[in-house]
């Protein structure tokens, strides 16, 4: 899971608490900083004496008690979407907050009470997880605390949860968990499924009967702040047949195990690219059940974000700031240009700086062939030789005429087991202005 460390702003506060101050509620004064993310607060109590003592704990922000849990824990967390229960999560507002305690039972001779308060701050950071999966809400066998406990044993760092036409799942998700989940639902039609992704609600009625409905369905669910995602455009049983046209933002190219159908979305994908459309690409295991070859996670979804927070997940999605691999373990690929990175658009001005795109990645073995990809189509293909990490680079030509608008990469290998061919991992693409 989110492995990178994260600036961190780390205080330690003592204070002895008298006998007379039993049955006083007793503050203990912290900052917070801007661009926080996360608190964590833990204390032991010493006495003084031979009898214990039984001191509360609880927090208050900067205008209200923002949690409490008297005497039944002795640490807690406050995320922006995620809290120790008893807490409430949401935005860590800079200033002055407080360490609550009740002094309920205090020895003659007094004791100590030491509090650690450590605030993480916000940083960009790959994080990884899975954009579609379903539970028992719908048609899957999974609860969502399973789903939950897969993806935190695989080392996720979120999951979303897009059942058929339903919304319950996004009241009854666990919050206990160190995995973020993503509300969504997959809307789910006769001729097509797209997943509506962000929000709780995101409609009052899925059903549908031609385009015009489908239209106001996605009208409607943009309205309450849903980012939209083509699933599985090209499959075999569920394509999307209605107009290519409805408002979108995404579109998942990669759906469970890599088959024909997603080589289908992939090529589609491909020609939106080379018409000009700075299109995401995203993927999903669609996971219901317990099967040999769809799994959780598989593909997974990389993404760069500045928070590990729902909104903070989708933005980066947004900036294409997204690659895709077979399982959570990789194979990784990045792509740079001087400071930007996938998913970028590198400004016409700074194109003739920089003499080539470079592929940073890990999990790659001995015969994978890594081919680069603009639109002229398949420019470059290199076959590793090691397990080391490589970076390996593509040579761009600056001039306007010939220069790439684009570049992405596909990482292919070879699985014996089917005898095929088959992606591992692909990049969104880093864009060029025209000179």
């Amino acid at each position: 899971m989110d492995k990178v460390q994260r600036p961190t702003v780390r205080n330690e506060f003592q204070r002895c608490i008298a006998r007379s101050e039993q049955g006083m509620y007793i503050e203990i004064p912290f900052e917070v900083p801007d661009h926080a993310e996360e608190l964590a607060v833990t204390y032991l109590v010493e006495s003084f004496g031979e009898a214990r003592a039984v001191i509360d704990l609880g927090v208050r922000d900067t205008g209200r008690v923002r949690g409490w849990s008297g005497g039944a824990r002795k640490e807690f967390r406050i995320g922006l979407e995620q809290a120790t229960p008893g807490y409430v999560p949401g935005k860590l507002h800079p200033g002055s907050w407080a360490v609550l305690h009740n002094a309920y039972r205090v020895p003659e001779e007094g004791c100590q009470v030491t509090v650690t308060v450590e605030v993480f701050l916000s940083t960009s950071r790959w994080l990884k997880g899975d954009l579609h999966t379903h539970s028992i809400h719908s048609d899957g066998t999974y609860s969502l605390e399973e789903n939950a406990a897969i993806m935190e044993q695989l080392g996720c760092d979120f999951i979303a949860m897009t059942d058929h036409n339903a919304i319950s799942q996004n009241y009854a998700y666990p919050r206990n968990t160190a995995v973020l989940m993503i509300q969504g639902m997959e809307f789910t039609t006769n001729c097509g499924h797209s997943n509506f992704l962000g929000v709780t609600e995101p409609l009052d009625d899925f059903r549908v009967e031609n385009q015009a409905d489908v239209n106001e369905r996605i009208r409607m669910a943009r309205e309450r702040g849903a980012r939209i995602v083509l699933n599985h455009p090209h499959c075999d049983f569920c394509p999307w047949e209605w107009d290519f046209n409805v408002d979108f933002d995404w579109v998942e190219v990669w759906n469970g195990p890599w088959t024909d159908r997603n080589a289908r979305a992939l090529e589609w994908w491909q020609e939106q690219l080379v018409g000009g459309r700075r299109l995401t690409a995203v993927g999903g295991s669609d996971v219901h059940r317990p099967d040999k070859y769809v799994k959780h996670a598989m593909p997974c979804t990389w993404v760069y974000a500045e928070t590990k927070a729902t909104q903070g997940i989708l933005n980066a999605i947004s900036k294409g700031h997204v690659c895709i691999s077979y399982a959570p373990e990789g194979p990784f690929l990045e792509l740079s240009f001087g400071t930007y990175r996938t998913g970028d658009s590198v400004p016409k001005e700074e194109r003739e700086q920089i003499d080539a795109v470079t592929l940073n990645s890990s999990g790659l073995l001995p015969g994978d062939r890594v081919r680069w990809i603009t639109e002229k189509g398949l420019v470059k293909e290199e076959v590793c030789t090691s397990e080391e990490s490589e970076a390996v680079s593509l040579n761009i030509q600056k001039h306007e005429r010939t220069g790439p608008r684009f570049v992405r990469v596909e990482v292919w290998r070879h699985f014996k087991e089917v005898d095929q061919l088959l992606v591992v991992a692909l990049t969104n693409p880093i864009y060029f202005d025209a000179i």
